[in-house]
Formats: structure tokens, sequence, C-alpha cells
């Protein structure tokens, strides 16, 4: 699925509203429950940086990614050399991408730790209405990352 695939049914302020949390996270200044994750680009090497949502699930950080998300192919490239930023904090992380039959138990909490992501995955088709059961039932087409500190 492409990028554009997945843009399909999400709002057209996201993408500049992306860039501005970019933008005020590079200058310490962060959104409540954002994060920053910088890793090279698949193709050109070059650092590509995009606004995600960590989640904490029995102690361990998590990151979500849904279909055509580009920084998962990223991330598949190149796990071990991610920066995961938050406010004045940036720290090198890997990223280590769980199997589908595991992503269960992380899957169910995204719709509680993050309620916005969860209406735009229901607004742009990815699940019918948001339950948790609703996100365990695409785990084979999402990306879920435990973020461990290097």
């Amino acid at each position: 699925m492409s990028d554009r695939t997945h843009l399909a049914g999400l709002p057209r302020w996201l993408k500049p509203v992306n860039k501005l949390f970019v933008f005020l996270q590079r200058r310490g200044l962060g959104v409540s429950g954002l994060a920053v994750l910088t890793i090279p680009g698949r193709r050109s090497g070059n650092p590509v940086s995009n606004p995600v949502t960590p989640m904490t699930v029995d102690g361990n950080t998590y990151l979500v990614g849904f279909p055509g998300t580009s920084w998962v192919s990223n991330a598949r490239a190149n796990p071990e050399r991610a920066r995961l930023a938050r406010g004045r904090r940036d720290d090198a992380v890997t990223l280590v991408e769980i199997p589908v039959e595991e992503r269960a138990p992380i899957l169910r909490e995204f719709p509680r730790q993050v309620p916005v992501g969860t209406k735009m995955m229901v607004r742009a088709g990815h699940v019918p209405e948001g339950t948790p059961e609703d996100f365990v039932a695409i785990a084979e087409r999402c990306a879920v990352f435990r973020v461990d500190s290097r």
C-alpha cells in the first residue's frame, strides 16, 4: 500500500501539522504525548523525521505503524539507526519489530492510549469502530516496534 493510499480519508491538515510538530520538537517544545522519530530513509539514507505517539505496555515502550506509513519501511531497513526525541531529550534507540502473533496485547492498548490516532484510523477506514479488537484484527497489516535504548 502506498503512502498516498494511507493518507486517503485522513484530514488534509495532517501533513502540515505533522511538520509543525517536528519543528516545535526540534526547538525543545514537545507536544504532550508526541515524540519525533528520526531514522535514515531507506532509499536516500537522509534522516527523515515523523511525529509518533509512543505507548507503554508492561513497562516497555512501543510504536505502532499503520498500513502505508513510510516510517515503518524506514524502520525495517534501519532499525538500529533510529532516534526518538521527546521535548529536549533525544535518545538513540533500536526498533525491534514484534512478531504478528505477539502484537495483540499491545494493539488492544492503542485505543486507550492513543485516542486521537484511533479516530484517524477509523476515519481512514483501517478499522471499523476503533475498539481494541478492531486493532487486533489488523495485526498482520500494521507494524509494532518495541523501542530499546542503546
